[in-house]
C-alpha cells in the first residue's frame, strides 16, 4: 500500500481559489462582522454559493450512485483501477482555509451544513433526492441540525422533545425546545431551508427512542425564540427554537417509511446510531476549522516576531532556543499533529471505512491545540495581541467553540478511551 502525502492537484487548484476569498473577502470584513454580531456576510455568501452548489451536487450524485450499486459507488471496469473518492478530503482542506480567513464567516457558508450531513448519513435515496437537491439550485439556502436542549447537552439520552405519530393525518407531531442550533436563523429565514430535529418517540427507551426528523422552513409550529450573543464566531448565528404541535409529513422521518421500524423493539434504530454517524462525518470538519484558526494565529505571531528579529529555528538544539522560539515550535507541532489526525479520519471517511476513533481523536486534539495556540499567540504578542488593533484576540475567542460543539472535548476523550480499551458506554462514563 502506498501512502501519498501530496495534496491532489485538483484540491490544490481549488485551495488557491479559496485562499483568494479568505484573504480578500473574509479577512477585510472580520472585525466589522465581529463587532456587529449576526450581520450576514453577503459578499462571502454569494461568492461561495456557486462552488457549494457544485460540491453539494457532486456529493448527492455520488451518494445516489452508491445506493444504486449497493454501497459500492461507481463500479469501474475490471481492467480499470477504482479511483479513490476525495470529496471529504477536499472539504476539510477548504474548511481549514476558510477558517484561516474567518471562522465565524465560514460558518455562514450556504449549503446543507449539519442538516445535510444528517440526511446523507441516514436518509433514504428518495429523501436525499428530495431534501438535498434544493442545495444544488436557486438562491443561497441553509440546512441546520437541532439536537441540544436545555437539559440535554452531552447527555443526548435525556432529549425531551417528543414526536408522536398521528395515523389519521399520516403526520408526525413535534413538541419541545431546541437550543444552540448553528445557522438556525439562516435555515429558518430562507423558504427552502431545513432543520433536522432530533426527537424521541419513546422517552423510556433512552437513546433507542431518538429519531431524526426534517422540519422545513415555514412549517407551522416551528418558531425561533432567541439568537445567542456569543464569545466568538460572532458572525455565525446560534438559535433557539420552540416546536409547538409542529406537524410534518410521515416521510420526513429520516431513514424510515413509517412510525416504527422492524428493529425498533431491539433498540437497533437509525436514531442514535444515525446521530453518531453524522458526527463521525462532521468532527473532522470541526477539527479542520480549529486548525485553520490556529494557523492564522500562529502565522501572525511568527511573522510579527520575525520582524522583531525572533525567527523560527529548526536546526538548533532546543536548549539553544529562546523561550519565544521554543513556543513557536510547540505551536506548529500542535497544529501539524492535529492536521495529520484530521487527514487520517477524513481518508477513512472517503474510503468508506470506520472512522469513529480517528474522528474523535482529531476533534479532541484540534480542540486542545487551537485553544493553546491562540492563547500563546496573544501571550507572545503582548499588548498588541490583547487589543483589537489586531485579530489575535478574536482568534483566541473564536478558538474555544471548537473544543465544545460537535461533542465536547471530554465526551470525545471518553469515546477514544472506550474504542481503545474496548469498554461499553455503561462501563466507562
Amino acid at each position: 500500500m502506498t501512502i501519498e502525502f501530496k495534496t491532489p492537484d485538483e484540491i490544490e487548484k481549488q485551495l488557491r481559489q479559496v485562499q483568494i476569498v479568505a484573504e480578500n473577502v473574509m479577512r477585510p470584513e472580520s472585525r466589522v462582522l465581529d463587532d456587529n454580531e449576526h450581520s450576514r456576510p453577503h459578499n462571502f455568501v454569494h461568492m461561495m454559493w456557486p462552488q457549494m452548489q457544485e460540491m453539494e451536487r457532486a456529493n448527492l450524485e455520488a451518494s445516489l450512485r452508491r445506493a444504486r450499486n449497493g454501497g459500492n459507488g461507481d463500479r469501474p471496469k475490471s481492467d480499470e483501477p477504482k479511483k479513490p473518492r476525495t470529496g471529504n478530503l477536499a472539504l476539510v482542506h477548504m474548511i481549514e482555509m476558510l477558517s484561516w480567513g474567518d471562522a465565524g464567516v465560514y460558518l455562514c457558508i450556504p449549503g446543507g451544513g449539519l442538516g445535510g450531513a444528517a440526511i446523507q448519513a441516514v436518509g433514504t435515496p428518495e429523501q436525499k433526492e428530495r431534501f438535498l437537491r434544493r442545495f444544488t439550485e436557486g438562491d443561497p439556502k441553509w440546512g441546520a441540525m437541532a439536537m441540544t436542549e436545555p437539559q440535554a447537552g452531552s447527555d443526548t439520552s435525556n432529549i425531551q422533545t417528543t414526536a408522536v405519530f398521528d395515523a389519521e393525518t399520516n403526520e408526525w407531531v413535534l413538541n419541545g425546545q431546541k437550543i444552540f442550533c448553528t445557522s438556525g436563523k439562516l435555515a429558518y429565514a430562507e423558504s427552502d431551508g431545513l432543520i433536522v430535529v432530533w426527537a424521541t418517540v419513546d422517552k423510556h427507551a433512552g437513546r433507542a427512542g431518538m429519531k431524526p426528523f426534517v422540519v422545513e422552513a415555514g412549517t407551522p409550529g416551528l418558531k425561533i425564540v432567541k439568537v445567542e450573543e456569543k464569545l466568538g464566531i460572532r458572525a455565525s448565528d446560534t438559535a433557539s427554537f420552540v416546536l409547538d404541535n409542529c406537524r410534518i409529513p410521515a416521510d420526513n422521518l429520516l431513514g424510515e417509511s413509517g412510525p416504527k421500524s422492524d428493529k425498533e423493539s431491539s433498540g437497533e434504530t437509525k436514531g442514535f446510531k444515525g446521530a453518531m454517524r453524522t458526527f463521525d462525518a462532521t468532527r473532522p470538519i470541526v477539527a479542520a476549522s480549529a486548525i485553520g484558526i490556529g494557523r492564522a494565529a500562529f502565522e501572525f505571531a511568527r511573522d510579527t516576531l520575525a520582524k522583531q528579529g525572533v525567527r523560527m529555528d529548526y536546526e538548533s538544539p532546543r536548549w539553544k532556543l529562546t523561550t519565544a522560539q521554543a513556543d513557536l515550535l510547540d505551536m506548529e507541532i500542535q497544529l501539524r499533529q492535529a492536521w495529520l489526525l484530521t487527514l487520517k479520519a477524513t481518508a477513512l471517511l472517503d474510503s468508506g471505512g470506520d472512522n469513529k476513533l480517528p474522528a474523535s481523536m482529531c476533534k479532541v486534539k484540534a480542540g486542545k491545540a487551537v485553544t493553546v495556540v491562540t492563547q500563546k499567540a496573544v501571550e507572545l504578542l503582548g499588548p498588541l495581541g490583547y487589543t483589537t488593533q489586531t485579530l489575535a484576540e478574536k482568534w483566541m475567542r473564536d478558538a474555544k467553540i471548537n473544543d465544545i460543539y460537535e461533542g465536547t472535548g471530554q465526551i470525545n476523550t471518553l469515546i477514544v478511551a472506550r474504542e481503545i480499551l474496548g469498554y461499553t458506554r455503561k462501563e466507562l462514563k
